[in-house]
């Protein structure tokens, strides 16, 4: 298991145009080289996509779409101290667990 942002962690957007935004994790794209990824951030990086109504039902129109961002621009938020870095640690059943590395508390 690698310790790394999840989905359904809150995160915080460190770099370029989107900088400061927070949002939630919605999706993670893994990358062929650990932290070459990406993720999809709730509410970061927004694209306009127009689209054309396929079916008599669909409408057609302009549509707010996520877009990715590269997992090394992004931190994890912990409730206690803001924006962090992970480590791990073992709990007393031998399970890895993600750890703020600021406060010590578990993510």
């Amino acid at each position: 298991m690698a310790v790394g942002i999840r989905k359904g962690d809150r995160v915080r957007v460190r770099s370029g145009k989107q900088r400061g935004k927070e949002g939630e994790v919605l999706r993670v794209l893994p990358g062929k080289v650990p932290g070459e990824g990406k993720v999809i951030v709730d509410g970061a990086n927004l694209a306009k996509r127009h689209t054309k109504p396929v079916r008599a039902t669909m409408q057609g129109g302009i549509i707010d779409k996520d877009m990715p961002i590269p997992i090394a621009k992004v931190s994890i938020i912990c409730s206690h101290c803001g924006p962090t870095r992970i480590r791990a640690r073992f709990d007393d059943q031998e399970r890895k667990v993600r750890v703020c590395a600021k406060c010590g508390g578990d993510l």
